[in-house]
């Protein structure tokens, strides 16, 4: 057929999204800031292999250049960036001028760090014990990162550099990708309840992102201001960059629904997914695969898209449901 054929033509737009996100990926810099920390074996990963599937860079950052840029973030600048965060943010009325003015001198720092070294994505995570210049820095990174993220700078704590990569997928395909990761099952409701501590994703939240105070992020050196969204209801695709026993990486994919129902109100991003599998059917194939306990969750059923994606990266994908 020459005319009046939505699927062959949908086919070719996929075909033509799909090279595009290959062409971001092998122009994209990756930024490292800081380090992993011991014990979380399933989220590490070998630079060589990043750059083999997805070409790109990865820039190796000292989280002392934020610490730098920090101190001389301007009051003009930082007033604009306490502007924007009352903008884009519901702060909750426990933050402190303080919490949220060293906010707005990191988000500062953060966007100049991003235009030096032409940044499209960053993986970060640091104790900073013992040195109160660095810990601030990165005790007060999460609102700032939630802004990059949402501009298609996308942001994975941990150093999750496997999850900043299918975050940039994600996002490229207009999806969203916010980090997250499965912590709890409802098996009344049958549903997932997935979140992290960190970056949210607010360009895909249901309503407007709030920010809260935390004494400690999820149990590790720190203390500061986070966010806390859900994801918009609707269709959802998960996307995890697994390394495979022997060598080499895949992509594994599920489709599903983020559904309205309670979530914990604790200053992390939260939601209850739905699966075709069923939570437990979910949880055992996703894992019977070996991916990290991370993954990126966007908006819509993209994993025609990121299979084509895959196709030109000579990179196998596997789509759980």
């Amino acid at each position: 057929m020459l005319r009046n054929d939505p699927q062959c033509w949908k086919e070719v737009r996929q075909w033509i999204e799909a090279a595009r996100v290959a062409q971001i990926m092998s122009c994209n810099r990756l930024g490292c800031m800081g380090h992993y920390y011991s014990g979380m074996l399933d989220i590490y990963t070998d630079l060589t292999q990043q750059y083999a599937c997805f070409g790109g860079h990865i820039e190796l950052i000292e989280v002392e250049e934020l610490a730098v840029l920090r101190s001389q973030a301007g009051a003009i600048e930082i007033e604009q960036r306490l502007a924007l965060f009352k903008d884009k943010f519901e702060i909750q009325q426990d933050c402190s001028p303080e919490a949220l003015y060293e906010s707005a001198k990191t988000s500062v720092a953060l966007d100049q760090l991003v235009s030096r070294y032409k940044l499209g994505s960053l993986a970060y995570y640091y104790k900073g014990t013992g040195n109160e210049e660095n810990q601030q820095a990165v005790a007060s990174i999460i609102l700032g990162n939630s802004l990059l993220t949402a501009r298609g700078i996308p942001v994975a704590g941990e150093y999750e550099i496997k999850n900043a990569q299918a975050m940039k997928i994600m996002d490229s395909f207009g999806a969203g990708g916010s980090f997250t990761e499965y912590y709890a099952m409802d098996y009344k409701d049958d549903v997932v309840l997935m979140g992290h501590d960190g970056p949210g994703h607010i360009a895909i939240a249901e309503g407007k992102t709030k920010v809260r105070p935390l004494k400690v992020f999820h149990g590790k050196v720190g203390r500061g201001l986070s966010v806390e969204m859900s994801v918009k209801n609707g269709p959802v695709t998960l996307l995890s960059i697994v390394e495979k026993k022997g060598g080499g990486l895949m992509m594994l994919t599920a489709q599903g629904e983020s559904v309205a129902g309670p979530i914990l109100q604790i200053g992390n991003t939260n939601s209850r997914y739905k699966f075709p599998l069923g939570a437990r059917g979910f949880v055992h194939s996703w894992n019977s695969y070996g991916p990290a306990h991370h993954c990126a969750v966007g908006i819509g059923h993209i994993h025609e898209k990121i299979d084509k994606l895959g196709k030109l990266l000579n990179i196998d994908v596997i789509k759980v449901c």
